[in-house]
């Protein structure tokens, strides 16, 4: 059966995977060089929690500005930052920056798994990832996808998360000695375009005959728990604007590296946090006008921020002078993105 599930998945992969920039396709020979172990590992990072869609363009702008990861290592942490500012998740960006620093100290990537996770932000799937892909080393490599795919394949009802155990131990059954970054890819493009999370594509399945679940109602699984309801988080920012010498100026900070929107620049607030009730620990309410406000959804909690225009020639704390008419190089995430864009609009 192992062979089986195997053989059938990377014959269907052959013929069906997916074009990505960041990926060789099957057939062509696996580049020996650390750039492709560099593209490899971004693309991974990139991926975490984020759609292909959204991150092709984010890579191909990195990759362009900085090609090698020893480009990367010697980027200041302002500039990736704003380079990944709207990508989300942004502890991402901050464990990039030192990851690429100590691969840059080590001569390159390392190439087994447990060294690579030895390396910041990168967890089990993430370096079974770039050993398998990367490395042709074999890696049993679990992401949502597989999880969708191995529940399926062998009828596992036990909920997530108590059945990742029997999901990997499952995978690893499965993944075979030769080709293992290819049978990884291909899971991940099976569980994407055929064994999707709703109405799966069972008759263009390339594992239909294999499949335990096929005649069970296969969407059903993995089985989930339920979803607990997000809290609902209010805040406000405030806009502070003045006529600079070459035209008008906001005053923007940089968020403390620890927290929500660690280390990226952003309009100054009342100290909200997805963590807690309330409008936050911060200062006072200031007084200005108000703007209306945006809505924002975080991993765990909703967020309405009301935005103020506020009077202010001199801001107490620590902060910058930006252009307004070159806001977009500030690299804001998108939360105060949004407040910018009000604050524009309704000047």
């Amino acid at each position: 059966m192992t062979a089986s599930i195997s053989d059938l998945l990377l014959h269907w992969y052959d013929r069906h995977a997916r074009a990505l920039p960041w990926r060789v396709p099957p057939g062509k020979p696996r580049p020996d060089d650390s750039a492709f172990a560099y593209r490899v590992w971004l693309s991974e990072v990139m991926l975490q929690q984020t759609t292909v869609a959204a991150v092709k363009p984010y890579f191909e702008k990195f990759t362009a500005t900085w090609p090698t990861v020893f480009d990367l290592s010697e980027a200041s942490d302002d500039e990736i930052m704003a380079a990944w500012a709207g990508l989300g998740y942004y502890s991402r960006a901050r464990n990039l920056v030192k990851c690429a620093r100590q691969v840059a100290e080590l001569g390159g990537f390392p190439e087994t798994e447990a060294d690579l996770r030895e390396l910041p932000g990168l967890g089990a799937y993430t370096a079974a990832a770039i050993a398998a892909i990367a490395f042709d080393q074999r890696a049993v490599v679990v992401d949502a996808n597989v999880e969708r795919v191995v529940s399926r394949l062998f009828a596992i009802d036990e909920p997530l998360p108590g059945s990742r155990k029997v999901i990997r131990e499952r995978a690893d059954q499965i993944t075979p000695s030769q080709r293992s970054g290819d049978f990884a890819q291909a899971m991940m493009d099976l569980g994407s375009s055929i064994c999707t999370s709703k109405a799966p594509k069972c008759l263009l399945c390339p594992l239909a005959s294999e499949c335990e679940a096929r005649t069970a109602d296969p969407e059903r699984l993995p089985v989930k728990p339920p979803k607990k309801a997000k809290p609902e988080r209010v805040g406000e920012a405030y806009w502070i604007e003045r006529d600079g010498r070459d035209g008008p100026e906001v005053w923007l900070v940089t968020r403390p590296e620890k927290g929500m929107l660690g280390g990226m620049r952003a309009l100054p607030d009342d100290g909200w946090t997805a963590r807690q009730d309330g409008k936050g620990s911060g200062s006072a309410t200031e007084e200005g006008t108000a703007l209306g406000s945006v809505r924002h959804t975080f991993t765990h909690a909703h967020l309405t921020l009301s935005v103020l225009r506020v009077h202010s020639e001199d801001p107490a704390g620590e902060g910058e002078w930006w252009p307004i008419e070159r806001l977009d190089q500030a690299g804001l995430p998108t939360l105060f993105d949004k407040a910018a864009r009000l604050a524009i609009a309704s000047a």
